[in-house]
């Protein structure tokens, strides 16, 4: 064999081994005395792709592309143009990404089926899946095995068993899990591409974050992680990863490690992946929120939407917590009116508007996301949104004034997240109850509940959090277990003023007044004005008129 011979062969064999940086090197030293074909710049072109370089990468995949039309070798010309389409679209190019898989579509239309016809399916099944047509989706799904298996490409089967999944999800069917565990299965056991087994991982950790699935998502990253370590040089999916294994982290109560990671592949995927660059950015916004650090995490929730990231809930809830509760409730109102078919999406927003709703007194928002996110969890049985849901349905029944019967489903929320491994939710949860064992007048137990949490938050660094508990600590909570605003409604009530004038005084409905003096009622066990008259007055919460 001549030196070329040799060079072409080295090239090929690294690529084969997955060493893309000696693929890539020597795939250049071929190129350099021109020789080399459409099938090596092929490869070229992924090597440059693992290693970040995407302009290279593109730019190799035309030429590609170019030497298979020229061959008249259009399946293998209508693939090239199919990785044209995928990159560009991931690195923001979307008109690009669009017009590259046209062409995928046209030069495969008038070919003999082959395998390269059930690539362009798995695109055309997710772009289904954001139309809302789940049965077309499944369908494709399915389509893509059948070629798999006929064809004997193992590749496609497993993302046919993928896209069935997910679908299956979107319809409320629990099962579809199965077919993405089956699908990461088949990813990791060597047997898959790795560039589909990438992809495999990226929707298999979207699925476990819209469902919650704390404990699924803790092991996949996990065995991601190692899969990852075999590619020290893949630059695309170690930052993926990144992101991945960041709000796993975040969940567990590690923010400087998951705020590291988030940011580490915000830089690392600029002009590569603009989707993980996004979710990035909205990671490490949420630690910023989550520590007090309000204008910095808006920053973040701007970047990320800049990149096509829905910047809600964080964005919502970083009003809340400047105290722009009107600001927050219009907010999330509008992220739920736009987000009106994925029930999955749709939970997040749907807690977030718990506690927005309950802060902005406006009750019926607060139950009707509370009841649809009850739905949503039982719809697939997931423990992270049945948590969350316990959450949200204790924090209303609080508000109600029902605090016996909110009380053992707080209870119930904090043992799920704590089983969970989400030490910042059971402590927010403990917030809820220690107010609630206030008001029943159990201050020892109400003592212990702000002691737990107050450590957590400590710990974590939730700063607006330990404040909350320093006040809770210190006694602002009145007697009886009221609110402010129930405080405000009882002086104005012993003042001898009506439901309307109170409303007026206080800039509310007279719905939202009668609901508060009914908590009143319910919370000082009364059952008439005189008798919470009376009430206040023997408490100093109200004076005498002097006359």
């Amino acid at each position: 064999m001549d030196d070329l011979g040799s060079l072409v062969k080295a090239a090929r064999d690294a690529f084969r081994g997955r060493d893309w940086v000696a693929a890539r090197d020597g795939f250049h030293a071929v190129r350099d005395l021109g020789s080399l074909g459409a099938d090596d710049y092929f490869e070229l072109a992924e090597a440059a792709w693992w290693l970040g370089d995407i302009d290279e990468s593109l730019a190799d995949y035309e030429r590609a592309y170019q030497g298979y039309l020229q061959a008249s070798r259009l399946p293998r010309a209508a693939m090239a143009a199919m990785f044209l389409a995928a990159h560009a679209t991931e690195r923001g190019d979307r008109s690009i990404g669009s017009g590259w898989m046209g062409r995928v579509h046209r030069l495969l239309s008038d070919q003999p089926e082959s395998v390269e016809h059930g690539y362009p399916i798995y695109f055309d099944l997710f772009a289904a899946m954001a139309r809302g047509d789940l049965e077309g989706a499944v369908a494709r799904g399915r389509q893509m095995q059948e070629l798999g298996r006929r064809f004997g490409d193992p590749n496609l089967v497993a993302l046919g068993v993928l896209g069935e999944g997910r679908a299956l999800l979107k319809q409320g069917r629990i099962d579809g899990m199965g077919l993405l565990d089956e699908a990461m299965t088949a990813a990791f056991s060597d047997e898959l591409h790795p560039i589909w087994a990438g992809g495999i991982y990226c929707h298999m950790m979207d699925a476990c974050h819209e469902l919650v699935d704390l404990r699924r998502a803790g092991e996949w990253t996990q065995a991601t992680a190692r899969w990852c370590e075999r590619f020290p040089e893949a630059v695309v999916y170690r930052g993926i990863c990144r992101v991945h294994r960041a709000q796993v982290l975040q969940v567990q109560g590690d923010w400087d490690e998951a705020e590291t990671e988030a940011a580490r592949a915000s830089t690392e995927l600029v002009g590569v992946f603009a989707s993980a660059v996004a979710e990035g950015h909205y990671q490490v916004g949420e630690v910023h929120r989550l520590r007090g650090d309000l204008t910095r995490a808006e920053d973040d929730y701007r970047s990320a939407h800049q990149l096509g990231r829905d910047p809600q809930p964080g964005l919502a809830l970083v009003r809340l917590a400047e105290g722009r509760v009107k600001a927050a409730s219009a907010s999330i109102r509008a992220a739920l009116a736009a987000e009106n078919q994925d029930r999955l999406r749709r939970a997040r927003l749907c807690a977030a508007q718990v506690e927005v709703a309950l802060a902005a007194e406006e009750w019926e928002a607060a139950h009707a996301a509370s009841d649809e996110l009850a739905a949503t969890a039982k719809a697939y049985a997931s423990p992270g949104l049945t948590a969350a849901s316990l959450q949200a349905a204790g924090s209303v029944l609080l508000a109600d004034g029902q605090v016996p019967d909110a009380l053992p489903v707080l209870r119930r929320a904090c043992r799920q997240w704590q089983e969970l491994g989400a030490p910042y939710d059971a402590a927010k949860t403990r917030l809820l109850l220690a107010q609630a064992y206030r008001v029943l007048g159990d201050e020892d137990a109400a003592a212990l509940e702000l002691d737990a949490a107050g450590m957590m938050f400590e710990r974590l660094g939730a700063s607006p959090d330990v404040r909350t508990v320093a006040r809770l600590r210190s006694g602002s909570t009145l007697t009886g277990g009221l609110t402010e605003r129930e405080a405000q409604v009882l002086r104005l009530v012993a003042a001898g003023q009506t439901n309307r004038e109170i409303a007026a005084v206080l800039v509310l409905s007279d719905k939202t007044v009668a609901r508060h003096l009914a908590n009143i009622f319910a919370k000082l066990g009364l059952s008439s004005r005189n008798a919470v008259t009376a009430y206040a007055f023997e408490q100093g919460l109200a004076s005498p008129t002097r006359g």
